[in-house]
């Protein structure tokens, strides 16, 4: 048996922040307290913060089909030096997981390839842009943890209602990419003032809130757990706020960029700044910042979407590709904005990043720092300020428009399973 001691630390444990120590032994919590055994190897967190390993419930890994973007194993290390151990993986990968052999494949390949755990998500339709639904059933059997068509919206309603009857059949989670094709109108970023001054096509924000709305009426009809992935706007709030007050069975994640950025940041014609859904107005900001901290918005979660320097010409939004890389930044933005900020709590913060996502998702071994739980355990360093650089990123792509900023809370030590998957070098 390996033992490690992780001592010194303030541990985040059951919901509260107490100066104790772990013990780990093999891949296991074995206790968490004080004056526990000496262990084979002693890991110094004196001054730093213990944490349940962070969980994100919404990345994208690219491979196989796309690995010129980003592979299994940088985006696991990336994930890891983020702090998070647990990761839910989108289906937009070639093939796209829609069959049971496809399902096996993706999820064979996640675990020989991932320093992370890693749950995959099936496709909603075959091809995760047509009509023609999968066998829910059966790629559950396969390994799916939940559904999504992420990247793209379910356009009929006809479509996502048959889906909510089916996943809903399963007790899994239906994990919408809420966006309306017929309401962009070629937009590639918020319709409003600051696409006036940039000279760039904008898309309203009904794109997204009118599918909502929709959505909301068919997962109250259906019973399904509805779950709106990177929820953007104030309408989109209103909206989800009522429904769970109605008691439809909704929740909701928010990603950093939409929480501290809004189309007024935007500094110029950047597509580091050009992702989908894209940056709202400062007033979709707040509605985003009021939902998290009144519970509406359930979770943070990064939509890590890594790509080639290539299709992210920094000059120019037109013809780039949509997404921003976020494993690495999305901790110490967070906490940096938020939690030194006056905004929220570190608690708070630690809830949306590890314990609600693990516990909605049903991820029973994630979340939580319990003895017999995985030792899945992030050593933050909450004290030195370090600037975010493009030269220290894991992931393949570098396309992130917090790179170059100041923060507090980088990982020093990530574990998953009790062995060291990151460690900071300098």
């Amino acid at each position: 048996m390996t033992t490690k001691l992780i001592k010194g630390g303030t541990v985040f444990v059951n919901g509260q922040l107490v100066k104790t120590d772990v013990r780990i032994a093999d891949d296991k919590i074995q206790a968490i307290g004080n004056d526990l055994p000496a262990a084979d190897e002693t890991i110094d967190a004196t001054n730093k913060l213990v944490a349940p390993g962070l969980v994100d419930v919404h990345v994208h890994f690219r491979e196989p089909g796309q690995t010129y973007k980003e592979t299994i194993e940088a985006g696991s290390k990336a994930a890891a030096h983020g702090g998070f151990t647990t990761v839910g993986a989108m289906p937009n990968v070639d093939p796209v997981p829609d069959t049971p052999g496809r399902m096996q494949a993706q999820t064979s390949l996640n675990q020989k390839e991932g320093v992370v755990h890693i749950f995959q998500y099936g496709a909603i339709t075959h091809g995760r842009t047509s009509e023609k639904l999968v066998d829910f059933h059966a790629l559950k059997q396969a390994g799916a943890y939940a559904f999504s068509n992420d990247g793209s919206g379910v356009q009929t309603a006809g479509t996502m209602y048959q889906a909510m009857e089916g996943i809903a059949k399963e007790d899994m989670i239906l994990a919408a990419h809420v966006e309306d094709d017929s309401l962009l109108f070629g937009g590639i970023m918020t319709a409003g003032k600051r696409a006036e001054e940039l000279g760039l096509p904008g898309a309203p924000s009904v794109s997204e809130s009118a599918q909502v709305a929709r959505d909301l009426v068919l997962a109250n009809a259906t019973g399904v757990h509805y779950h709106i992935c990177h929820i953007s706007t104030k309408e989109s709030i209103a909206m989800v706020r009522f429904a769970k007050s109605q008691g439809v069975n909704v929740t909701c994640e928010a990603s950093p960029h939409h929480l501290l950025l809004a189309d007024q940041d935007i500094p110029a014609n950047n597509s580091y700044y050009k992702m989908n859904p894209p940056l709202r107005h400062e007033d979709d900001r707040q509605a985003l910042i009021e939902g998290l901290l009144d519970g509406t918005v359930d979770m943070i979660a990064t939509d890590h979407a890594p790509h080639s320097k290539d299709e992210k010409p920094k000059d120019d939004m037109r013809g780039a590709a949509n997404g921003i890389t976020g494993s690495e930044t999305a901790f110490p933005m967070m906490y940096t904005k938020f939690v030194k900020g006056g905004f929220c709590t570190l608690e708070q913060l630690l809830n949306w990043m590890s314990t609600k996502p693990a516990d909605i998702f049903g991820l029973k071994e994630a979340g939580h720092l319990e003895p017999g739980k995985p030792a899945d355990i992030a050593i933050f360093d909450l004290d030195t300020q370090r600037t975010l650089n493009e030269a220290d990123y894991l992931s393949k792509g570098v396309n992130n428009p917090f790179t170059g900023q100041k923060v507090y809370g980088t990982a020093d030590l990530t574990l998953v399973d009790g062995e060291i998957v990151y460690q900071r070098k300098n």
